[in-house]
């Protein structure tokens, strides 16, 4: 009964008529050092399997693994030691894997009622993965240049996964793969591809992993920047001012600064000015260069106007302000002078066709002076960092003109004379008096005599000179000094001496009558031997009477026939005659004194005046 079992076992296996794959796995894959479970897919049964066998087949090999009955149990001794068999189910472990177990591997199993369980599968068995390494034909690339990473493993049947940083790396028009996957290869690497790079390398069995490989890619400098801080358009003498340069660039870029295209000694990416002058205004650049690339790039310029304060703001005359000449104001001052500005009085200047301004409104001209320009000038000056102001009182210098004389015209002896000149001119001018030809007064505008004498009489000139235009003006004045003719009694007085006049008429008449009649041997005689008293009429006969009377100031006159009449007068015109004139009188002063005849040594009457 037992042999029997085992003849059909053995002739099954070797002859291969019932090989099949219903109770084994298709495949199975192990590694070599490892093991392997060759599980059945028979269910126990309640009685046990009275015969199994295990064989093992490949291309030049056919033999037994293990044979099993209820009597027998044989192992080969290739297998001493290394499997196990598990008789409940017919499976079988294999441990100790070589290479040399890679085959095909058939189960025979016969129940109890005699049914044969068959089957067959493949056993593969790999190498593990070890030694991965990646090797790059070169780390230090220029951006847009190639390279190739070759990725190499110990181990059967590799697959490779190439991995930048925790991405994959899949296949593009610039990425490839070569040599099974082996080998990465980059055409115009950028800089994102720096990796790092690793290698995967995997079978049925195992896998494993490459250190990872960074690649340098330098490139730049490229995007450079320039930064100012503060930033401003303008800055004052004084300041410090900060440059900063930046550049994308691998390895970092070296920095070099140029003012207006002149190399700085400065290097680095930043530049400081401390106390910045006017001298280091311009356009500050700075190149930055990789050493690596060998490349240049320089910045946009950035420009730095140092700007100086304004001050001593002033406003100078051309020459002296003269009506009708023309004259330049010119505003100037100290430091970066930007704009100016014009205005009169508190407001902005309006420009009138007397004026040009001219030369950035540094120069206002004035074609031709006016009394109207007068005024409040004011000049601003400024930039965009400071201002200042000057003010300029303009008196236009004119005349002098509508010179004028005011007085009498006319006065009488020993009255006192105030003539008066006036001209609009500014400066005021100086004043000269001038009489008949002859200087009589300097530098006043007021002449005065307090006794006028007939001498007096003439035309008065009056000279007006101003210092400052050099112009001078005359005005003329006739005046007349004549002696005191008009009486000054009022209408009431002259009424009274009229009528006293009147009556001593008549009296004297009366009494001339009586005087003729009842004296007529009384001889005439002329006083003087004819000569006349010049100083009254000639063909008067003088009357006496001893009659008075008041004049209009109160004075008193006596009147009378006596040895020697006298005619007092206190303070008041001798009579009523009418003085001579000027000339007469002084031709009458030349004459010799009158001297008595000796013939006739009678008087008729003397006339005393007596000022009091």
């Amino acid at each position: 009964m037992d042999i029997l079992p085992l003849l059909c076992v053995v002739s099954v296996t070797f002859t291969g008529l019932t090989k099949g794959t219903g109770v084994l796995p298709d495949e199975l894959t192990a590694a070599v050092g490892g093991e392997v479970m060759f599980t059945t897919t028979v269910t126990p049964p309640e009685t046990p399997f009275v015969a199994m066998t295990w064989t093992f087949a490949s291309e030049t090999i056919l033999r037994p693994i293990i044979t099993y009955t209820s009597s027998v149990n044989n192992t080969a001794p290739e297998y001493e030691g290394r499997i196990i068999h598990y008789r409940s189910t017919g499976s079988l472990k294999l441990m100790d894997l070589t290479l040399n177990d890679i085959g095909e591997y058939r189960v025979t199993i016969i129940s109890a009622e005699v049914e044969q369980f068959l089957g067959s599968t493949e056993l593969k068995i790999l190498v593990p993965i070890s030694n991965v390494t990646v090797t790059a034909s070169s780390t230090d690339l220029m951006e847009f240049s190639s390279v190739s990473l070759s990725c190499s493993s110990s181990g059967s049947s590799p697959s490779f996964l190439w991995m930048n940083s925790s991405s994959e790396v899949t296949a593009s028009e610039r990425v490839q793969f070569t040599d099974g996957g082996s080998t990465l290869t980059i055409i115009n690497v950028t800089r994102y591809d720096q990796g790092p790079y690793i290698c995967r390398v995997s079978n049925a069995v195992s896998n494993g992993t490459s250190d990872p490989v960074n690649l340098s890619i330098h490139f730049g400098p490229e995007n450079i920047i320039l930064k100012l801080s503060p930033s401003e358009d303008h800055y004052v003498e004084g300041s410090t001012i900060s440059l900063s340069c930046s550049a994308v660039s691998r390895p970092s870029a070296q920095f070099q600064w140029f003012l207006n295209g002149d190399q700085l000694s400065d290097t680095g990416p930043e530049l400081t000015l401390m106390n910045i002058k006017g001298n280091q205004s311009g356009n500050y650049s700075c190149q930055a260069f990789n050493n690596k690339t060998l490349r240049y790039q320089t910045s946009q310029p950035s420009a730095i106007t140092v700007l100086e304060r304004v001050s001593d703001t002033s406003i100078i005359p051309s020459t002296q302000l003269i009506e009708g000449n023309s004259v330049n104001l010119t505003c100037d001052g100290a430091g970066s002078i930007f704009t100016r500005e014009w205005m009169k009085d508190g407001s902005l200047l309006n420009q009138t066709d007397n004026m040009i301004l001219y030369n950035t409104n540094r120069v206002l001209s004035f074609i031709s002076l006016k009394k109207t320009d007068n005024g409040e000038y004011l000049c601003k000056i400024s930039n965009p960092v400071s201002k200042d102001e000057a003010n300029y009182s303009m008196i236009v210098n004119y005349g002098p003109e509508n010179v004028q004389i005011t007085g009498p015209s006319e006065i009488n002896v020993k009255q006192t004379l105030t003539l008066t000149c006036s001209a609009a001119s500014t400066p005021s001018a100086s004043y000269t008096w001038i009489l008949n030809g002859t200087n009589i007064l300097y530098n006043s505008d007021v002449f005065t005599k307090n006794m006028t004498e007939l001498t007096d009489s003439g035309s008065y000139t009056c000279r007006a000179l101003n210092e400052i235009t050099g112009r001078t003006s005359f005005a003329e004045h006739r005046l007349s000094v004549t002696e005191n003719t008009t009486s000054t009694c009022s209408a009431g007085c002259i009424a009274g001496i009229v009528i006293a006049c009147f009556v001593i008429c008549g009296v004297a008449a009366g009494g001339y009558f009586i005087y003729k009649k009842h004296t007529d041997n009384i001889l005439y005689f002329k006083g003087g031997g004819g000569q006349e008293n010049t100083a009254y009429s000639g063909d008067q006969e003088l009357n006496y009477a001893d009659r008075f009377f008041y004049n209009n100031d109160g004075l008193t006159v006596h009147l009378g026939l006596q040895n020697r009449s006298q005619n007092q007068v206190n303070r008041g015109p001798a009579g009523a005659s009418s003085p001579p004139s000027y000339d007469v009188h002084m031709q009458r002063m030349r004459r010799p004194a009158p001297q008595p005849d000796t013939t006739d040594a009678t008087v008729y009457a003397q006339v005393q005046v007596r000022k009091k």
